[in-house]
């Protein structure tokens, strides 16, 4: 009966295992070695990188921690393709990981057989105690790797964005047919209590996304759907890059030091605007969802329209009542981009089309300890200038996020495929 209730749970972990780890290497297929090695920024990495270090993650904390007597495919990969870890030991700078000429695609593609190999024969072998006790490290590992696939997507992107050419990364043949224009925006009112917040238990979810627990929310309302490309650039059209009363400090600072006049990916030409996409240089689809643009010009637009971002637990409060599985499949379709949420009545597009800014910092909920050793380090350490984002994008993996999921960056970064919806009181 043990060895049963082994298999059973065995075989649906290495069933999931199997899946992500073939995806990753779908997504890179259409690229060569030489896109692969490239580093555009110093807050992107190589799309090589990417490949490796989720191998490397199975390895140290599933495979060293769990397979006994496992010999590691090259211990200096443990520098190499660490991430930031302070437990584990010295690594590359992020900045430089651009510099990893050797070891070579062959070698990491090598690496990753060598590992799944391993990882499936532990699977295997594992007894129902032994695969219990490394649920958690499974579970997040999945994840992991689903994370670092949208990494890939969204680091390629803006690597091909700065080549001369600006080649598509994948066919411009997967565009779906026109949904027609986005649905009008509404506001979906909700009134004010007491509300359980957070993770309850009952499925894998990230440490920061508990411990759940109470808060008290006013009366606010939400926009039906994101804001459009159209909308946005109303607020261009109307000097909104060039009007200060709008923007933050910092953000007012930031665009004019940068010079910034658009969202990124956006360019002006004789026939009107475009945006560059994984699938290269395409005409600016007014009614799809803004994407790539911070949080200063997220907000800067809300307050150009007398409205303003949702707080984080507004917008958890308002998705608790829909299905991240309703989420158009823009994955499976194979268009890698926003594109206007179908009309229908409440709130549409909340997941899988952008990222939408919260005016939420991220920080720790009431009660919050970080797990202990070097996989606390996975979250816990990044709770300080940075802002929540909820709802995933249309490069989130299908099946990864959920209403109580809290993603984070800077205010400044752009190259992440976020956009905002907006919020006000009531």
């Amino acid at each position: 009966m043990a060895r049963d209730l082994a298999d059973t749970i065995g075989a649906r972990l290495k069933g999931r295992f199997e899946a992500v780890r073939a995806r990753s290497l779908a997504l890179a297929a259409p690229f060569s070695p030489e896109d692969l090695a490239a580093q555009a920024m110093a807050d992107a990495s190589p799309g090589k990188w990417h490949l490796a270090h989720p191998t490397w993650f199975w390895e140290t904390f599933l495979l060293k921690a769990f397979a006994s007597g496992h010999t590691p495919f090259d211990p200096r990969f443990n520098y190499l393709f660490n991430s930031y870890y302070e437990a584990i030991g010295p690594r590359q700078a992020r900045p430089e990981r651009g510099l990893i000429t050797r070891p070579g695609l062959g070698a990491v593609l090598a690496y990753r057989a060598y590992v799944d190999t391993a990882v499936t024969r532990w699977f295997d072998e594992a007894d129902a105690g032994a695969l219990e006790a490394a649920r958690g490290v499974i579970e997040t590992g999945i994840a992991h790797e689903e994370q670092h696939q949208e990494l890939f997507l969204t680091d390629m992107k803006y690597l091909l964005s700065r080549a001369a050419w600006r080649e598509a990364g994948f066919p411009a043949a997967l565009k779906p047919d026109a949904a027609g224009p986005a649905p009008a925006l509404e506001w979906v009112a909700f009134g004010g209590g007491v509300f359980r917040f957070g993770h309850e238990g009952g499925g894998f979810a990230f440490d920061n996304e508990g411990p759940a627990h109470d808060a008290v929310l006013t009366p606010f309302a939400l926009a039906s759907r994101p804001v459009t490309n159209g909308e946005f650039l109303n607020f261009i059209e109307d000097g909104g890059y060039r009007q200060a009363r709008h923007w933050l400090s910092d953000g007012w600072a930031l665009i004019q030091s940068q010079g910034r006049a658009a969202p990124l990916y956006w360019t002006k030409g004789g026939a009107g605007w475009s945006e560059f996409t994984l699938h290269g240089e395409q005409p600016l689809d007014l009614q799809a969802p803004v994407s790539h643009v911070d949080y200063f010009e997220a907000s800067a637009y809300a307050a150009w329209t007398g409205a303003r971002l949702p707080e984080e637990r507004e917008w958890e409060h308002a998705a608790r009542g829909v299905d991240p599985a309703s989420a158009r499949r823009t994955d499976a379709a194979g268009w890698l981009h926003p594109a206007p949420p179908p009309s229908r009545t409440g709130l549409a597009g909340l997941f899988g089309e952008v990222w939408e800014w919260t005016r939420s910092a991220y920080a720790p909920y009431p009660g919050y300890r970080a797990d202990d050793g070097a996989i606390g380090e996975y979250n816990a350490k990044f709770m300080c200038g940075q802002f929540v984002l909820r709802g995933g994008s249309a490069l989130t993996p299908p099946g990864h996020v959920r209403a109580t999921y809290r993603n984070f960056f800077p205010p400044g970064a752009q190259w992440q495929m976020t956009g905002l919806r907006l919020a006000r009181d009531l």
